[in-house]
This record gives structure tokens, sequence and C-alpha cells, in this order.
């Protein structure tokens, strides 16, 4: 959908937010200057495909009203979203549980144009991998290992760059000026990565043990509290406030491996792992590099291509998982899983 046609669109959606139980008529009559009756019933069909909308009756009683997905795939600009202050913003400071129990068990979180581009990614991974040999696919993966190890890490604030990883992770060369935890981060990630390559099908069924254990192996000799939490944490940047109670934590992440689990979309599977692992907060510390690995570990297990990240911006990637928190909104996140899956296929096969 060309930017201004979805610009636009969102002048229906708006109204049908704040006139709940419309009937197309009654939009008609009121953006009938815009639009033509046949062009609003495409475009109201169009967002019941997309779950922006729900309709209620039929024939002439049909009415329109915002669906609970409505939150996840409206389109939110960052640059704006971002130029209010933590307290300025409008937010969902405590956890969603429906999120996981109702909304995300019954969308599907890719378009159709979405799906086909991934699937002609994932397609292209396939064809090229098959032309390697066992050597330079091994190759391969051990530079993606790098580059994921690295940018994982500048995520969470290390200052190695991407030399200096490779420096470390092949010939155990650690870079003046840096401290000891910064290259044990950077060790524990290729040493996660490593185990789930021997161990190809160990997150798959996913479950809180399996999620623990690669957690287990990031944190290593980090001075990190491993397991579940009973303790609060709070996250920078934001007021957004996740579960502070231990059984909580544990139900809401058994509830997140059921979702997943049933799920068969691959790509649904690594993406909700990806941002629900972070939003829990499960853990006193290393919660989203786990989510990363994990995911990774998800498109290995199914032979897709895993994601290094390595083009990220850490900036853009905070922001985007701060509006997943604070908005339950994962747009701005998908769009990075899609660029960087992309990359990935492109830069590695």
């Amino acid at each position: 959908m060309a930017k201004q046609t979805k610009e636009k669109n969102e002048t229906i959606l708006d109204f049908i937010k704040q006139n709940p139980l419309c009937s197309s008529k009654t939009i008609h009559d009121e953006l009938s200057n815009e639009y033509s009756y046949a062009t609003i019933k495409r475009i109201l069909q169009q967002f019941i495909t997309e779950n922006l909308i729900i309709q209620i009756g039929n024939g002439r009683g049909t009415k329109y009203e915002i669906s609970q997905t409505y939150n996840l795939f409206r389109e939110i600009k960052v640059n704006d979203y971002f130029e209010k202050e933590i307290d300025e913003r409008e937010i969902r400071t405590s956890f969603n549980f429906m999120l996981i129990n109702e909304i995300l068990e019954k969308v599907s979180l890719f378009t159709n144009d979405e799906m086909t581009f991934l699937n002609s990614l994932q397609n292209l991974y396939i064809d090229n991998t098959s032309k390697l040999s066992e050597a330079e696919y091994k190759k391969e993966m051990e530079r993606l290992a790098i580059d994921l190890s690295w940018k994982s890490s500048q995520i969470e604030g290390n200052t190695y760059s991407l030399l200096e990883t490779e420096l470390l992770l092949k010939e155990k060369e650690t870079a003046f000026g840096k401290t000891k935890d910064e290259a044990t981060m950077l060790l524990n990630h290729k040493a996660a990565l490593d185990f789930l390559i021997e161990n190809p099908t160990y997150v798959k069924p996913l479950t809180i043990s399996s999620i623990e254990d690669i957690h287990s192996i990031l944190i290593q000799d980090l001075g990190i509290d491993r397991n579940i939490r009973n303790k609060r944490v709070g996250i920078s940047g934001t007021n957004y406030k996740p579960i502070d109670n231990e059984f909580q934590i544990k139900e809401a992440f058994e509830k997140m491996c059921i979702l997943i689990n049933k799920k068969n979309n691959i790509f649904e599977k690594a993406l909700l792992v990806l941002v629900l692992i972070s939003y829990i907060q499960g853990f006193a510390d290393g919660n989203k590099r786990t989510a990363r690995i994990i995911s990774n570990a998800i498109l290995m297990n199914y032979n897709y291509c895993p994601i290094s990240y390595r083009t990220v911006n850490s900036i853009e990637y905070k922001k985007a998982m701060l509006i997943f928190y604070e908005q339950n909104n994962i747009n701005s996140f998908k769009e990075i899983f899609i660029k960087q899956f992309e990359f990935a296929v492109n830069t590695y096969f």
C-alpha cells in the first residue's frame, strides 16, 4: 500500500475508532468528499482481512468496530512517537495478559505480500545452500555467528568492534582496554550458538526449561542470576513495568510456549519469540539476547536462514522494542525482522 493511500486510509480507521458500531453508509456520509462508497466498502474489506476491524451483523445491518488486534498493526511513526518524553507518552504501563492468551493466537502477523517476499527469500536461501559444500556452509555459518555475537552484544552496550570480536572468537585474543565481562558476553553468545548447532532440535518444542538453559549459557560468569526471577526489574527508557510475580512470569512463559508451538508459520514462531521473551522480561538480565538466540534456534531447526542483525541500528532496535512494550504494536519490529532476514540471505548464503 502506497504511503499516501495508507495515510488516507488511517482517516477511516480513526473515524471507526471514534464512532464504534458505525455502518459503511455512516462512514461514507462523513467522508464522501474523499472516498466513493465503493472505495469505502473495498477498504473496509481490506481492514477486515488485516484484522484491524471486525464486522458485526450482515446486510444492511452491518456495523464495524476496531478489533482487539488494531493496536498490534496500526501505523506508528517512530520519530514522532519518541519526540515525546517518557512521562508524556500515553502507554500501557503493565503487562497485557490478553496479548498472549487471546490476541496473538487468532492473528497472522504477516500480510500476504510480506509472506510472499519472505518465502521468496527462503527459497533463495535453500537454493543457494544446496550448492555449497559442507565446509563452505560451515564457513558462512561461522561468519554469521561472529556478526550475530557482535551485534547482539552491541545492542546490550558491549563496546567491542566487529574486528575485535572476530579476533576474540577465532583466536581468543581479548581487546585492549575492554572489560572482562564484555569478552565473556561475546564468548557466551558463541557458546550458545555452538550448542544449538550441535543440538538443532533443542527448542522443539519450546519449553520454559529450554529457554532457561539457553539463558544460562548466555549469562555464564557474568554475575547474573539464573532462572526465572523473583524480584522486580525496571527497564530504562520506559514506564512499562514487567510482571513482578514469579508465578505469573511462569504462567506467561507457559502460555507463550503453547502459542509458539501451535503456530505453523516458522517466521511467526521466530518473530513471536523475539518480542515476547523480551516483553515478559522473565530474567533479571539477558532477556533480549536470549530472545535473539532462541529466535535463531527456531529458524535453524526448520532449515530457515538465521539472522545476524548486523546492519540494524541499535537505537532503532531498542525503539521498536519500546513501542512493543508500551503499545503492544509489532509493526516496527516486524520491519526490522524482515529487513534483517533479507540481509542475511543476500549476505551470507
